[in-house]
């Protein structure tokens, strides 16, 4: 609980100012272990380099990108909960719609540039 109240303050201050979100986001990522280190770093260039629109932010202490407030995407380390995969995941601010029934989280082992590709794909659609 404690955390998250942090957190919460972190992130009021992230809301205001995008540079503070970006040196958050950067610090939490510092202190993931590898690969997740690498592909956090990875993925905060490719949002930052195709969604400039999104803000840098943590959300529930991982890495996450929102618009108007609102998280669009996270990377969530595989530490986190100790699993054996990386997770990019979409909130429903995402425009991932696809009928009645879509996926909003991607496990991630490394990421290639296949990876990279189908992530900017993604991204689009999202803010779409």
């Amino acid at each position: 609980m404690k955390e998250r109240a942090r957190e919460r303050k972190v992130e009021e201050r992230a809301r205001k100012s995008r540079e503070e979100g970006e040196r958050t986001v950067l610090a939490r990522i510092s202190e993931m272990s590898e690969p997740d280190r690498t592909m956090a770093e990875r993925l905060y260039e490719i949002v930052t380099e195709n969604a400039p629109e999104l803000t840098p932010r943590t959300w529930y202490g991982m890495p996450a990108y929102a618009r108007d407030s609102r998280v669009v995407c996270f990377f969530q380390a595989s530490g986190k909960f100790k699993t054996r995969y990386a997770t990019l995941g979409f909130s429903d601010a995402a425009n991932l719609d696809e009928g009645v029934m879509w996926p909003t989280s991607f496990a991630l082992k490394e990421l290639g540039a296949a990876e990279e590709a189908r992530i900017i794909g993604l991204l689009k659609k999202a803010l779409g």
